[in-house]
């Protein structure tokens, strides 16, 4: 068969030779499935929430931290925080409660007598284990020591008393600081010192523990240690050269 110039030759459809080979379309990507939602069982759900909610109150305070957030993060409807908390303050309450009782176990049993001593504690010693249980929590659950020296919310009103976490960072060094008494009161009792400012020195010692962990949690140096150490030597050697009357210096002159 010829052809002009200018034509283009027919092509025969049944000549396998002549078939001009077609470019395949492309595809369109496929949609990603949606991932399926994990199923739960309710203590699973609740202790997930328990979680997300420590990290944010750590990260952020119980203000920041809304009902929205937490179940954004835990990946459900805010619905299902509600039915497992009552809301925000029931689930921070929680929380606190946890972390609350790690901290005091750890205290309770650094002051006990260790198993067999027929003697009790030096005082000395009693005050270095107390400031080691401080300083261990906050090396081990950082985020648990933030949550309790935040401020516990103070909206509640005295209907809902049981929304409320039970226990604060405050309560609790109050009752280490009770348990610091009898020790401090009978070293002023030896030294002559009127044993009525022994509750107002074990809160002065108490909280001079708790600033300093405060303090240490972010600076993490020296080690905890040797601040454990510094703070007996300040507070020990300061206790051994205690005045019966103390005086204002200012006063004097």
């Amino acid at each position: 068969m010829t052809t002009s110039i200018g034509e283009q030759p027919e092509i025969e459809s049944d000549d396998p030779d002549n078939i001009t080979e077609l470019t395949p379309r492309s595809r369109t990507p496929r949609r990603a499935e949606p991932r399926e939602r994990v199923r739960m069982s309710g203590q699973e759900r609740r202790e997930q929430l328990l979680d997300v909610g420590r990290r944010l109150f750590a990260k952020k305070g119980f203000e920041a931290v809304s009902v929205e957030e937490i179940a954004a993060k835990a990946g459900v409807s805010k619905p299902v925080v509600y039915e497992h908390f009552g809301g925000k303050e029931g689930l921070y309450a929680v929380v606190v409660d946890r972390e609350m009782g790690y901290l005091l176990d750890s205290m309770t049993t650094a002051l006990a007598r260790t198993p067999g001593d027929s003697q009790p504690l030096h005082p000395r010693e009693l005050l270095e284990r107390a400031g080691m249980a401080l300083f261990d929590f906050i090396d081990r659950d950082p985020d648990g020591f933030r949550i309790l020296v935040r401020d516990t919310p103070t909206m509640r009103s005295p209907e809902a008393a049981d929304a409320v976490p039970q226990g604060t960072f405050a309560g609790l060094l109050v009752d280490v600081a009770e348990q610091v008494d009898d020790v401090l009161a009978e070293q002023f009792k030896a030294h002559g010192i009127p044993t009525k400012w022994a509750p107002m020195y074990s809160q002065m010692l108490v909280g001079m523990v708790a600033q300093t962990g405060q303090w240490w949690l972010d600076a993490r140096k020296p080690k905890k240690e040797e601040v454990v150490g510094h703070l007996v030597n300040l507070a020990w050697n300061g206790l051994q050269n205690l005045e019966p009357k103390p005086r204002s210096v200012s006063a004097s002159r």
